[in-house]
């Protein structure tokens, strides 16, 4: 199908422009088969989106009913001392979705999914890690390191994590039948969920993370937690072969910070420095892959449309 992107003038207009496009692959899919699988992203990027569908839904436009739903990521190690407390925590991305989406609709979806990430204890999960060292490896180039747990770990809680936590999560999207509509964002790494910079494509379905120090520093530096120490260094996140399984994916970005790694994940070639090049993959294999772009963010797509052309990308400005 190739890539798509839509520049717009502002947050604003991103946000409405990319709630048009989902709206009319949520309708798609509740009449071909009754029922529309979404997987949705947390960060601010989507917020907008997530406004503009919850008001098409609660004025009748597709039924909120029928639609089901799987999150990107979860931290680990949320303060709590249990994985209620952990769930409903306000950096928890759980939370997050109550507040952003599912409390605004009058009709709730039909099941909405987080990966489990608040059921690991963090203090465990690194006790176990330190203890068993056979039992798994760290894959990845820089900091950010995917925590492979290897087949009949010595450690049961180590085992749990691997089939219970990551491969169950994974069970549940594909007895879901697979995610029609996929909404992502970008970190400023170029990173999708926390398939951190420089973690491998190939088998990146759930994955268990062991988080950037940058990540973690960022976290506590936009304010949402108040030090290092409280920060989470985990997190259970989809890959980006999972993410871009669906049948058709939806990228926003907006502002200066996404500029780089936007136009590095298209101009460039695919390259697990940026986790959001794999959409190029995707897009070869026969994805449906649109980008939704704030001026700022797009600048420099727009600057190389011979660029793109020769690629077969196609760009279009809304003003």
């Amino acid at each position: 199908m190739g890539i798509q992107i839509i520049v717009t003038r502002d947050f604003a207009a991103m946000s409405e422009a990319a709630a048009a496009i989902a709206k009319k692959k949520i309708l798609e899919a509740l009449r071909r088969k009754g029922e529309a699988v979404l997987g949705l992203a947390t960060g601010n990027s989507p917020t907008g989106l997530y406004k503009h569908l919850a008001r098409a839904a609660n004025r009748g436009e597709f039924d909120s009913a029928r639609c089901r739903s799987f999150n990107l990521d979860e931290y680990v190690g949320l303060p709590g001392d249990n994985a209620q407390q952990r769930v409903m925590h306000p950096e928890s991305y759980a939370f997050f979705m109550i507040q952003e989406l599912f409390s605004l609709l009058k009709n709730k979806f039909t099941e909405t999914c987080v990966p489990y990430g608040s059921l690991i204890e963090q203090m465990r999960l690194t006790a176990e890690l330190k203890a068993n060292p056979k039992d798994w490896e760290a894959l990845g180039t820089d900091k950010g390191k995917s925590i492979v747990i290897r087949d009949d770990p010595k450690s049961g809680y180590l085992g749990w994590v691997k089939k219970d936590i990551l491969q169950g999560y994974a069970r549940k999207v594909r007895k879901a039948g697979g995610i029609d509509l996929q909404i992502i964002g970008v970190g400023g790494r170029g990173h999708v969920a926390f398939h951190e910079s420089g973690i491998p494509f190939k088998g990146s379905s759930v994955m268990l993370v062991k988080l950037d120090d940058n990540t973690v520093a960022n976290a506590v530096a936009d304010g949402h937690f108040t030090t290092k120490k409280e920060s989470p260094n985990y997190a259970v996140s989809m890959g980006a072969e999972l993410v871009y399984k669906a049948k058709k994916v939806i990228l926003l970005a907006n502002g200066e910070r996404k500029v780089e790694p936007v136009t590095q994940s298209i101009l460039g070639d695919p390259s697990p420095e940026i986790p959001i090049s794999y959409g190029q993959i995707y897009a070869r294999r026969g994805g449906e892959l649109v980008y939704v772009l704030d001026r700022i963010a797009g600048k420099d797509l727009l600057a190389n449309k011979k660029a793109l052309a020769a690629k077969g990308v196609t760009i279009r400005e809304i003003r």
